[in-house]
């Protein structure tokens, strides 16, 4: 069941004009981002073939390239977990799915593996991007990887978050806005905190997400994002439970 209603969702969102024309956006954004830090890259050959140690065409563009769709993603998830229950609850028919044989689990779990699937799909082309710099030159393989397992586990947080706030309200643009803030807020408040030790850090998903970026794989950082994925599907699934014990 749970793979059913992920298909629902995902089929949902591809029905959308909207969602073609986010993906039109999203595709030429990361395409100009790719070439032109690329040729950036290539201007500056002769001044890094001086330095001891050379950075590669993977710490020079294809780092900065997941580093800025880890924050395009943070503005961009919210637009798609405010439909997930709130606009069902505005249209209606999130109660007929509540009235279903389905447990809270199973709707809670599809419709977060639904948008999981989409955000694949959505950013498919990076690493294909990526990869096409291997017909010409060594890529690290390793940091490329690295990204992409930190990529994911970022989006896995993201989109327990907006579901979570999804459940709150019937108002799809109050959840979009919701969801937004808090995920915003996490990264603002770890970016003013100066001190390395800050509880802020401990809390902020993107700031897990850069030893990704940098290639470096911590268990304590996998660790946190299955947490705090797992906290806010846990409250999703409390907030729908009491939705059908309240009515």
């Amino acid at each position: 069941m749970i793979r059913l209603i992920a298909l629902r969702e995902l089929r949902g969102l591809l029905a959308m004009p909207s969602t073609w024309f986010l993906l039109a956006i999203l595709q030429f954004i990361f395409t100009w981002f790719f070439l032109n830090t690329l040729q950036t890259f290539l201007e500056l050959q002769p001044q890094l073939a001086q330095l001891n140690n050379v950075p590669g065409v993977t710490t020079v563009v294809a780092v900065p390239l997941f580093n800025l769709t880890a924050l395009l993603l943070m503005m961009l998830v919210p637009i798609f977990t405010m439909r997930l229950i709130a606009e069902e609850r505005r249209n209606q028919s999130f109660a007929l799915l509540l009235s279903a044989p389905l447990s809270t689990r199973q709707i809670v779990l599809g419709k977060f593996f639904g948008l999981l699937i989409f955000l694949v799909l959505l950013t498919a082309g990076i690493p294909l991007m990526i990869y096409t710099l291997a017909l010409g030159t060594n890529l690290d393989h390793g940091l490329v990887l690295g990204n992409l397992l930190g990529l994911m586990l970022l989006a896995c947080s993201y989109v327990s978050v907006g579901l979570y706030v999804s459940s709150l309200t019937a108002q799809p643009v109050i959840a979009a806005i919701g969801a937004l803030a808090i995920l915003a807020g996490l990264w603002l408040a770890d970016a003013a905190s100066a001190s390395e030790s800050s509880a802020w850090h401990l809390i902020s998903p993107l700031y897990h997400f850069q030893n990704f970026n940098a290639g470096l794989l911590d268990s304590g950082d996998i660790a946190f994002f299955v947490l705090f994925s797992a906290v806010f599907l846990v409250l999703a699934m409390r907030r729908i439970n009491n939705n059908r014990a309240y009515g």
